[in-house]
């Protein structure tokens, strides 16, 4: 198993070119990874600091970089489809001010209560749960409905890093103790 991950490592790394491009390609990864794309950005970080292990922190706080960049275009995406809803929704009355549809009242289902709890839960915390923007599959929405809230930009991106760099400082010493040089 250790000798098959090694050599899918250096093919990826072999395809990617990450030895002549080096940390740009990390930035560009990291960022991609952290849009509402789905892809990670481990693997490249993992595998440029096997192939230069002094360049382990450069390639960390690059990433974190790189990580926290890709979750302010969430955040920014966020604020644009609110915009872009309320806009809308405002068009939406407009059209149907002249009418006089009763609203019928509907119970809230399962997905409207979790999604009531989430918003209460964000807005409860606020930026601090940009903390939580490195766990995957949950992380980077979490950025765009901090857009949404329009919760404070700055902070915002001071948890995030935080988080991002608690991620790969964790992740890349992990994978490299698991796989240590020979």
């Amino acid at each position: 198993m250790h000798q098959w991950l090694e050599s899918s490592v250096q093919w990826l790394l072999h395809t990617l070119a990450l030895p002549e491009v080096g940390l740009s390609a990390i930035f560009m990864v990291s960022l991609v990874s952290a849009t509402l794309l789905p892809m990670g950005s481990e693997p490249a970080v993992f595998g440029y600091v096997k192939l230069a292990p002094h360049m382990f922190w450069a390639a960390v706080l690059v990433a974190t970089a790189g990580n926290t960049v890709g979750g302010a275009i969430s955040y920014w995406m966020g604020v644009g489809a609110k915009r872009a809803v309320e806009r809308i929704k405002a068009r939406r009355e407009a059209k149907h001010s002249h009418e006089h549809d009763q609203d019928e009242a509907h119970e809230p289902t399962r997905k409207d209560r979790w999604h009531a709890y989430a918003h209460a839960w964000i807005e409860r915390y606020g930026a601090k749960t940009l903390l939580l923007s490195w766990v995957p599959l949950v992380g980077d929405p979490l950025c765009a409905v901090a857009g949404w809230l329009r919760l404070d930009f700055r902070a915002c991106m001071v948890y995030m890093a935080i988080g991002k760099f608690g991620r790969y400082v964790t992740m890349t010493a992990a994978l490299l103790w698991v796989f240590p040089d020979k």
